[in-house]
């Protein structure tokens, strides 16, 4: 069926081209339709998550997604920039109405030592590090930051993969063998030649991160800092807002706007960042990087917050007015990896909002996400005890909330104690109750699995 007056004779933006079909461009697209905006999307897996809701068009067919849409936006910054190039060329000529967000901040965000360049060119203070590109400057890098450092390459690597933790000077030959040829683009990892980058390790309390939404007019929205715990590497759990850190939210504000202002960026981004201690012993933030686009750890606005991060995605792609960004309920999200639970003992927990990516099972893939945001804040932790008892992968969770189930159980009678999974990772506990501990950055993975 077609509608002859489907849009306003004002609107001359009706398709939004995405380029990528994951579970990001599938919200993007859920988002997009009650706005009256249709998506199509550049991917070369047809059943892909966002083909439930547009047409999917394989790389092969770069010229037929191009005339299908009228603006262009992305769900992963790992998207080759020639195709980016492509596209804002033919902005700048007029025949398309933006590419967003801008080329630089892919760029930026692909290059790890680019992006704690340009934080600290801004004022934004990092974990110290140093570039490098011999053994010499290897050993350099140790003596100058101190052992332990990890080492990484700069652009590239994922899930463990690009990066040698160095403990002790033996260390560093083996890591400069492991990781040499990412310098000059002989090795697998990487294509393009590119320093490695040797980073400090920091003690560190907590992983927060902010999102935050950049009109086309330069207006800047931002969500409440919220707080992360990881997995193997993967995002397991988010909670919103981060509790105690309303002393920390002018501070991780005023950073992201700083960067979003830097790159004339449109559209979300998230910047991720590590609670410690300044030379006074005060809390502060340091800057680990940004994701140029709508974040695993905002997974929550879409019923958490007036606007979810998607809808103001679309919004400012689209150039209209960005939406209040205030938290309507404090909540967290939790991702369900390689296997679904029971939906109906999902739904059945009070507060419970389930989202499936329609993805196949396979271990430590994120394929759904559930939202929990009981009416009553006090039930929040028992209805995350009764979650994590009925999740087949409990993403390290199991132990932070055995307590928790332990009462549940003797209260309601329906929540179970589930010890299962000894060798759960003693970091992924609250880490509010945890004194500061030395460690590394770890969450590069996550710009690697959308």
């Amino acid at each position: 069926m077609t509608t002859a007056n489907a849009y306003p004779v004002t609107q001359t933006i009706r398709t939004i081209g995405i380029l990528g079909g994951g579970q990001l461009g599938m919200m993007l697209a859920e988002a997009a339709m009650p706005l009256g905006y249709q998506c199509v999307f550049l991917e070369d897996n047809p059943e892909c998550p966002a083909s439930l809701y547009g047409r999917v068009f394989h790389s092969d067919q770069l010229e037929a997604f191009i005339a299908a849409a009228d603006v262009f936006t992305l769900e992963f910054e790992n998207t080759p920039t020639s195709t980016v190039e492509q596209l804002v060329g033919l902005s700048k000529s007029g025949s398309k109405q933006g590419m967003f967000p801008p080329l630089i901040a892919l760029d930026i965000a692909q290059d790890r030592l680019k992006e704690k360049q340009m934080f600290n060119t801004l004022d934004i203070a990092t974990v110290p590090f140093l570039e490098v590109s011999s053994e010499t400057e290897l050993k350099h890098a140790c003596e100058t930051l101190g052992l332990p450092i990890v080492l990484k390459t700069s652009r590239g690597g994922y899930d463990g993969k690009g990066q040698f933790v160095i403990k002790q000077d033996s260390d560093i030959k083996a890591a400069w063998l492991e990781l040499k040829d990412a310098v000059s683009g002989k090795g697998s990892l990487t294509p393009t030649p590119a320093p490695l980058i040797a980073e400090g390790f920091i003690n560190f309390s907590r992983e927060v991160s902010i999102i935050a939404a950049r009109a086309q007019d330069g207006q800047v929205r931002c969500y409440d800092l919220v707080e992360n715990h990881h997995h193997n590497g993967i995002l397991a759990k988010t909670q919103a807002p981060a509790v105690g850190t309303s002393h920390l939210f002018e501070q991780a504000t005023d950073a992201i706007t700083k960067v979003m202002n830097h790159l004339d960026y449109v559209g979300v981004m998230a910047l991720e960042l590590f609670v410690t201690k300044d030379a006074r012993g005060h809390n502060t933030i340091l800057a680990n990087e940004i994701a140029p686009r709508v974040h695993n750890s905002g997974h929550w606005s879409i019923e958490g917050a007036i606007t979810s991060q998607f809808e103001n995605h679309i919004r400012a792609v689209v150039n209209l007015p960005l939406g209040d960004t205030d938290n309507v309920h404090p909540s967290i999200m939790v991702n369900v990896l390689g296997q679904y639970p029971d939906i109906s003992a999902v739904l059945n927990i009070d507060g419970a909002h389930y989202h499936s990516y329609h993805k196949a099972e396979r271990d430590d893939r994120k394929i759904a996400h559930i939202t929990l945001m009981p009416n009553d804040v006090t039930d929040l932790e028992p209805a995350m005890a009764k979650l994590v008892s009925i999740l087949p992968n409990k993403v390290g969770l199991d132990k932070e909330y055995a307590s928790v189930n332990v009462q549940t159980k003797t209260v309601e009678g329906d929540a179970t104690n589930d010890d299962q999974n000894d060798n759960t990772d003693d970091e992924l506990k609250n880490k509010d109750s945890q004194p500061d501990r030395l460690s590394v950055p770890s969450s590069d993975t996550e710009k690697a699995k959308k």
